[in-house]
């Protein structure tokens, strides 16, 4: 018990040193990245702070996995360096029952990543995708500031609405646009504008109203009018956007269990998924801590690393296969692959012995 007691306080001090670190770096990119983005006019800068406080338990959800992986390579890294190790083992401390101290703080910190994963994580971006979709913080083509004038795209679209009322409607548009490859300039005004989410595709459209579109060549005569009562325009988002990213994170587990969606039965799976990679990146920290006093105790950090990012690089490999319209197996097969070769890590020295041990007496 004195041992337990001992292993875990010790694990749980360098994996809470190590997740304050790693939040750190994990926060501090993303707000920049964000940060990009309000400045290139594609995020409104009074929601960035929001929306990065409702999406840390997003944070945490890979965080915690790999700041107790760390955390138990160090731990265990200064046992062996400062001969601890040996002792327990002197004791009749196998590597089984240090795997069996080791999973109760990692069965605590997959519980906590699977509340993390499969309710904090989505609330909060279904909280931080309300913020996105206000007409007021949009991000995309008709981001619009009221009563001035918005440049985007280097210049080839130019926004302008008088003002945004409570609703999100705007009043008084104006929008310039330069048709890309050719000489050719839309001019549109309207009287009314708000942008609008399509139930069906959750794409996003401005839908103008009472207005009219001026179409042609500045300097030449020829110019096309069109009235219109009600007219919509997709508003396109890049992939790697911050709405684009939040919108499948901000759909709820349940229902992703009843969806047939290629993608969404993926991020179901991914989900499921990374609860599980906490016991098995226990068992491949303890088989990989193993170093003496005389290599230190970062002596296997860098490869046991290496290791956990080949884990994870294969979980994103099987992800993108299944919303590819590949099978759920494939995280599956990969959580098992990896967990047979922990085992086989672990035990790597009574196997060793057993295979050459008896072809060496055969001879």
């Amino acid at each position: 018990m004195r041992i337990f007691v001992y292993l875990t306080r010790d694990v749980a001090t360098h994996t809470l040193a190590v997740s304050f670190v790693l939040f750190l770096v994990v926060f501090s990119g993303r707000f920049i990245k964000y940060l990009a983005e309000a400045a290139m006019g594609s995020l409104s800068a009074d929601v960035l702070l929001p929306v990065m406080l409702f999406k840390l338990p997003s944070f945490f959800e890979l965080i915690l996995p790999l700041a107790l992986f760390i955390g138990i390579l160090l731990s265990l890294g200064r046992m062996y360096a400062e001969s601890e190790m040996v002792v327990l083992k002197a004791c009749g401390t196998s590597p089984a029952r240090l795997a069996g101290y080791l999973l109760v703080p990692g069965a605590l910190i997959m519980c906590l990543v699977a509340l993390l994963t499969l309710y904090l994580g989505p609330e909060g971006s279904a909280r931080a995708q309300r913020l996105l979709d206000n007409p007021r913080n949009a991000e995309g083509l008709q981001l619009m500031a009221a009563g001035r004038f918005k440049s985007q795209r280097g210049g080839e679209l130019v926004t302008y609405t008088e003002r945004i009322d409570k609703a999100g409607v705007m009043h008084n548009v104006f929008v310039v646009e330069e048709q890309s490859g050719t000489d050719a300039t839309q001019v549109t005004l309207a009287e009314e504008a708000e942008i609008i989410t399509d139930a069906t595709t959750n794409r996003r459209y401005l839908e103008l109203r009472g207005g009219t579109r001026y179409s042609g060549v500045p300097g030449e005569p020829a110019y096309e009018a069109v009235a219109f009562s009600r007219f919509g325009e997709l508003i396109p988002e890049k992939r790697d956007s911050l709405r684009a990213s939040t919108r499948i994170d901000a759909t709820p587990t349940a229902e992703l269990v009843t969806s047939d969606d290629p993608r969404k039965r993926a991020t179901l799976w991914w989900r499921l998924s990374l609860p599980f990679l906490v016991p098995v990146s226990v068992v491949i920290a303890l088989a990989l801590s193993k170093t003496d006093s005389r290599r230190g105790r970062y002596a296997r950090l860098g490869p046991a690393l290496a290791l956990f990012l080949v884990y994870f690089l294969a979980l994103t490999q099987a992800r993108s296969f299944m919303e590819s319209g590949g099978g759920g197996g494939a995280m599956l097969v990969t959580h098992l692959c990896f967990a047979a070769f922990a085992v086989c890590l672990l035990y790597w020295e009574s196997l060793s012995l057993g295979i050459f041990g008896k072809k060496h007496g055969s001879v």
